[in-house]
């Protein structure tokens, strides 16, 4: 898709026995969501960027307990980690992209999605619940 995401990234899953194949709309928007990714990419200094999740089918989510109006049904968000650099960094370094939400989970990866229309939404979410990244 891009010098540095393939489409077998964005959509592999630990969840062998399930169907994760896009659709071809979903396809496209994994294109922009890899276009997307190399800014990421770009911004954190070139950095390795380890995706563990990216598009899900609806079996696959419903398997991972997802809601269904998850971004990563429709081939627009990716969670990832950056080895050597703390979630909490990650999310500073990427604030001024036109991300529609960047979340750090569990101080342990990052949730980055993108829309047409980006709300820019900045969130924490862990055992305390979901807050503003701050």
């Amino acid at each position: 898709m891009t010098p540095h995401f393939t489409l077998a990234e964005l959509t592999h899953t630990d969840h062998r026995s399930l169907d994760n194949t896009p659709t071809q709309i979903e396809i496209s928007n994994l294109q922009r969501l890899a276009q997307f990714l190399e800014t990421v990419k770009s911004t954190l200094g070139g950095k390795p960027i380890i995706i563990s999740s990216a598009f899900r089918s609806k079996a696959v989510n419903d398997a991972v307990g997802s809601r269904d109006t998850s971004s990563h049904r429709l081939g627009l968000a990716a969670d990832f980690r950056v080895p050597g650099v703390a979630p909490d960094a990650v999310v500073r370094a990427l604030l001024h992209l036109p991300y529609d939400q960047i979340i750090r989970e569990f101080d342990a990866w990052t949730h980055i999605s993108i829309a047409d229309k980006p709300r820019r939404q900045a969130l924490i979410i862990d055992k305390l619940g979901v807050r503003p990244f701050v």
